[in-house]
């Protein structure tokens, strides 16, 4: 994705006006090479403001040296602008021009553009060149600092321990031994709300004896069982012993 469609008019009409006053200020009213008034071009990742003339040489040095920018006409992204803002034609040269010699010819302007930009032949060698990469970082730390508290320790970042949290907010697991039986089932069955499936007592709990399961046939028994119990119950006992009294 083009990341210039995603700048609004509003923005870039916001851009403009942040560039016209940019080139407003002393110390960019003159090209950063040739010294003609009225610089109208820049250059992205150097910082500078340059004439139409300069502009063109730049370009023919190669987007990895120089990217050329209308301040009018072409559509900036924040950062570019935020780096035009931290950069300024004399803060860049106290770099690239930090060993010119004092009224240095400047006929051969295609000449000196490049022997200043793609040889570096009068680099500072104790500073490090200004790049947009650079300034992205030296702002992020020093917003860093300047979140940081009087106690040199960031407002942002916390670290707890166990003693800095509240008792009563510290959730605890229960133990496996108070934990209802239902803890083990299925959530559908939580959400549910159903109640816990039974399970079938064993021969063993239910009438002592060891190895079965109470079931089908344990209430077949206990039927038979109750019905003999009945019948028995029903004969009177004088039959009997009638029976035995005859057989006598």
């Amino acid at each position: 994705m083009n990341e210039k469609a995603s700048v609004t008019k509003e923005l870039n009409a916001k851009h403009t006006k942040i560039l016209e006053g940019l080139l407003k200020l002393p110390e960019n009213r003159h090209c950063a090479d040739c010294k003609s008034k009225g610089p109208r071009w820049a250059s992205v990742n150097l910082g500078i403001f340059i004439c139409i003339q300069c502009s063109g040489i730049h370009r023919s040095l190669g987007v990895h040296i120089s990217k050329v920018r209308s301040a009018t006409l072409d559509t900036w992204l924040p950062e570019q602008v935020t780096f035009m803002k931290s950069m300024s034609n004399e803060k860049s040269n106290s770099y690239w021009e930090a060993e010119l010699p004092p009224d240095y010819d400047r006929s051969d302007i295609e000449s000196f553009i490049r022997a200043k930009y793609d040889e570096k032949r009068w680099v500072s060698k104790q500073t490090e060149q200004p790049t947009m990469e650079s300034e992205g970082k030296n702002s992020c730390s020093n917003k860093g600092i300047e979140d940081r508290g009087n106690n040199g320790k960031s407002n942002h970042s916390k670290t707890f321990s166990d003693g800095d949290i509240p008792t009563n907010q510290i959730l605890q697991a229960p133990p496996s031994a108070t934990r209802p039986r239902w803890a083990s089932l299925d959530m559908k069955d939580k959400v549910t709300g159903l109640p816990p499936p039974k399970v079938p007592q064993t021969t063993e709990q239910k009438f002592g004896i060891p190895g079965q399961k109470a079931g089908v046939a344990t209430d077949l028994f206990n039927l038979m069982d109750a019905d003999i119990q009945k019948e028995k119950r029903s004969i009177p006992s004088t039959s009997y012993s009638s029976s035995w009294a005859t057989f006598d």
